[in-house]
């Protein structure tokens, strides 16, 4: 089976009840991007048999149901379709409880962190900013009432579960996070 055909080359996309979109309309306002991140952070991961695999498992499947509710614009979709698409709340729930399991076991949070770490905290910091910009992209979609709410939140949340997982991956692998420190003008003038 050909995973590309004749509108793939013109650059159609196939969505429930929109018969055929072009890509710039929805995807490169959609989570493209989350894509690029999902299977590459969970082969890291779980190369290194971390127990959080199987959530990073379970955020792939729903991230498929992320873009299904994106390709089913509201305002041209069969209500049949909408109702297969809908995005419910309970894999955000599922993230709030996960961010909390892990952020428990952390030490508080008393300054700004830069993306570090290690390997895979590096990974899962990287993993964190695609979802924000994917976001940012899905929120005017939301606005426009092309897609359900939800799917921002569970991408707002999701960023936050990749920002606490990064800094447990750290804790867990014995890697210190870097600090950030802001930069001092007066000081870099006078050293001079």
């Amino acid at each position: 089976m050909a995973v590309w055909g004749l509108g793939s080359r013109l650059g159609l996309r196939g969505c429930f009840g929109a018969a055929r979109l072009l890509y710039p309309r929805f995807q490169s306002r959609g989570p493209q991007g989350v894509e690029e991140w999902d299977r590459f952070a969970l082969e890291l991961v779980t190369e290194k048999g971390h127990t959080f695999a199987k959530e990073l498992q379970k955020i792939q499947c729903t991230l498929q149901d992320v873009g299904s509710a994106l390709a089913t614009p509201r305002s041209s979709a069969r209500e049949a379709h909408l109702k297969y698409t809908t995005f419910e709340a309970g894999p955000i729930l599922e993230l709030e409880q996960w961010i909390d399991k892990y952020t428990s076991q952390l030490p508080p949070l008393t300054a700004f962190i830069l993306p570090s770490g290690g390997k895979i905290s590096s990974a899962l910091h990287f993993c964190r900013a695609v979802c924000r910009r994917a976001e940012r992209r899905v929120v005017p979609l939301v606005q426009m009432g092309e897609t359900d709410a939800n799917v921002a939140k569970f991408l707002n949340r999701l960023s936050d579960y990749l920002f606490t997982l990064a800094r447990y991956a750290a804790m867990k692998q014995g890697n210190q996070e870097q600090i950030y420190k802001k930069n001092d003008p007066s000081a870099e003038s006078e050293a001079l």
